[in-house]
């Protein structure tokens, strides 16, 4: 299989993935509506607003991915990469939005109470779709961090915190209907809603990071360094090496010295053995490489070169 043909089944694998999650994401909230109208429980109403996070967040990665992977063109010389932090963003409002309409639903119901009617019935609708949502929550985080998608690990991770809150909602149920304590219901409203904005502030910042051009973690710094100094033979040190993260899309750039005697040809042969090294270490990689005459050659204020032995 060749590099494009690599890339384009990971770009079909990730856009199904996405398209599911819509399908999904409906099933999911059918169920757990129908667990809230057959109780009436406020607890399982906070677990219903969250899936319909869910389906829109779902619908909009869906079509941030169909954007970032579409090929760079004049307009966007760079490419789309960071439309899927848009995707993430966008989720990370709606979670806290959601949050705030269930602490709105909870001081209604505090004021009004209303008896729990079928409770099992409604826990038991509520486990069967907690049980779809961890299975794909599962999926998504897996192909997500495979294929170097934020959209779709933003939407794992969201669907992996409503299954933590349908636990602990179908734990407490259990134990609001076996003791008698109404109370117990709301209470466990505001602790999710409460999980729900923390959650929504973690989507938010991680994507907010991305698209901040947030540089790859220290390992894979030291990595890319060690990449370059292997392939740079003829070359006499290297700095101001930079990375950033667009989704995912990593782009590096660094200024390589070489002897001023060097010709351009024998320079270019040496960019060249690197940045096929790079891409054959590291996917969807961009190379920009400065190379500067060793008797012209200007560090940054306050860095040091890295001598190539």
């Amino acid at each position: 299989m060749t590099a494009i043909d690599s890339k384009n089944a990971a770009r079909r694998k990730v856009a199904s993935l996405a398209f599911w999650s819509i399908i999904v994401a409906f099933v999911v909230l059918g169920l757990k509506l129908a667990a809230w109208y057959i109780t009436g429980s406020v607890a399982l109403y906070s677990d219903a607003l969250e899936s319909i996070v869910n389906v829109i967040a779902s619908a909009a990665a869906y079509w941030a991915i169909q954007v970032s992977h579409k090929p760079a063109d004049q307009d966007h010389p760079f490419g789309h990469h960071k439309a899927e932090y848009f995707s993430a963003v966008l989720e990370g409002v709606l979670i806290v939005l959601a949050a705030l309409l269930i602490l709105n639903e909870v001081w209604w119901y505090w004021r009004h109470p209303v008896p729990l009617e079928q409770p099992w019935t409604g826990l038991a609708i509520n486990g069967v779709a907690t049980a779809i949502n961890a299975f794909w929550a599962l999926t998504l985080i897996r192909a997500g961090r495979a294929e170097k998608s934020p959209a779709l690990v933003a939407d794992g991770r969201h669907i992996m915190t409503d299954v933590a809150t349908s636990i602990g909602v179908f734990i407490g149920l259990a134990g609001a209907v076996l003791t008698g304590w109404q109370v117990v219901d709301p209470a466990l409203a505001v602790i999710v809603a409460l999980n729900i904005l923390w959650q929504g502030w973690h989507v938010i910042g991680s994507s907010m990071n991305g698209l901040m051009d947030r540089a790859v973690d220290t390992q894979e710094h030291m990595r890319i360094r060690d990449i370059i100094s292997a392939n740079c033979k003829g070359a006499l040190e290297v700095h101001d090496l930079k990375t950033r993260i667009a989704g995912r899309a990593t782009f590096i750039e660094f200024h390589l010295v070489v002897d001023a005697d060097m010709s351009v040809g024998a320079s270019h042969v040496i960019c060249d053995r690197i940045e096929d090294a790079l891409k054959a270490e590291i996917p969807s990689v961009r190379v920009t490489i400065h190379v500067e005459p060793d008797d012209e050659a200007k560090l940054p204020k306050g860095t040091t070169a890295v001598p190539f032995a």
